[in-house]
């Protein structure tokens, strides 16, 4: 049996660390855990003509990720990355090699093709990029997933760009503090996380809401009323770089292979939370994935 194949559109970088430089990316970083859990994972993104594009391009290939990328005359992108007790903020810089992606047949082709596609805001913040990535989720299958994972950073991104996605999107995922920006940015009526994914269904033609919100909870709505809340489980924090996309990646192709919501979301809960326990966005996975939350009773 052939394994789903699931494509990454975006932003591919260095992650720089007071520790040092570390491969990374939320599409990659989606396309690294759908792989790690039965998919057949593709990232499409760009690189620099430089060494630093040519060590990035070696070291998604080291981790077992194939990636589609192109290369062009702009830098290789590098992303600052501040740790504060663990959490880390990101600070990017504009007009990279990602930012200039352009629209092949080969890319259609293998979009086509795709059984599931995640994508966000950064990886379109410019115009090219963004018409590129949005031809080719046109490309897609009807019945296709196609993740949006807002991944709302700096101030790359618009709520029309937004708008634009979420027409795009069948599964779209966010945090509690990208909600209430949402809910400013829309006007959306309501307080409680019930009430204001509930506007995103009326008004989108989605399947899924998947909501996290740290080291509290994860709560997934379906369209069709049923939801699924879990706790965030205790575990001791080397750092959460990554953790979000092993959450989004593994909920995917656990979806993908026909898994039940609560089994998904289980899945997605204890991926993401064994990554925080690890140092870096793509960690080797145990023979066992441990169940953090049998073990804290849930």
């Amino acid at each position: 049996m052939s394994k789903p194949i699931v494509l990454s559109l975006g932003e591919i970088l260095w992650d720089v660390l007071p520790s040092g430089k570390r491969a990374g990316g939320a599409p990659v970083n989606f396309s690294y855990h759908a792989s790690k859990n039965g998919a057949d994972g593709h990232a499409i993104s760009a690189v620099g003509n430089d060494e630093l594009g040519a060590e990035l391009e070696a070291a998604v290939a080291k981790a077992g990720v194939s990636a589609n990328l192109q290369h062009n005359q702009w830098p290789t992108s590098t992303v600052e990355v501040e740790l504060t007790e663990g959490i880390p903020e990101y600070i990017f810089k504009a007009d990279v090699a990602w930012d200039h992606m352009e629209l092949t047949d080969d890319l259609k082709d293998m979009a086509a093709k795709a059984d599931a596609v995640c994508f966000g805001t950064l990886g379109m913040r410019s115009q090219q990029s963004r018409k590129t990535f949005c031809e080719l989720l046109k490309a897609t299958r009807p019945e296709a997933i196609r993740f949006f994972d807002i991944n709302l950073r700096g101030n790359f991104y618009s709520k029309e760009l937004i708008e634009e996605l979420l027409g795009m999107a069948n599964m779209f995922k966010l945090n509690d503090e990208e909600l209430v920006e949402l809910r400013d940015m829309f006007n959306i009526p309501g307080e409680t996380d019930d009430e204001l994914c509930s506007w995103f269904f009326k008004h989108y033609d989605l399947n899924t809401i998947v909501l996290t919100a740290g080291s509290s909870y994860s709560t997934i709505y379906l369209a069709d009323g049923t939801s699924s809340k879990l706790s965030t489980p205790r575990v001791t924090v080397a750092d959460t770089v990554g953790a979000g996309d092993a959450f989004s990646g593994t909920f995917a192709i656990n979806r993908l292979e026909g898994k039940s919501l609560a089994q998904a979301h289980r899945a997605a809960v204890n991926t993401a939370a064994y990554v925080c326990t690890q140092s870096g966005a793509w960690p080797d996975y145990p023979e066992q994935m441990p169940d953090y939350l049998a073990e804290q009773g849930e």
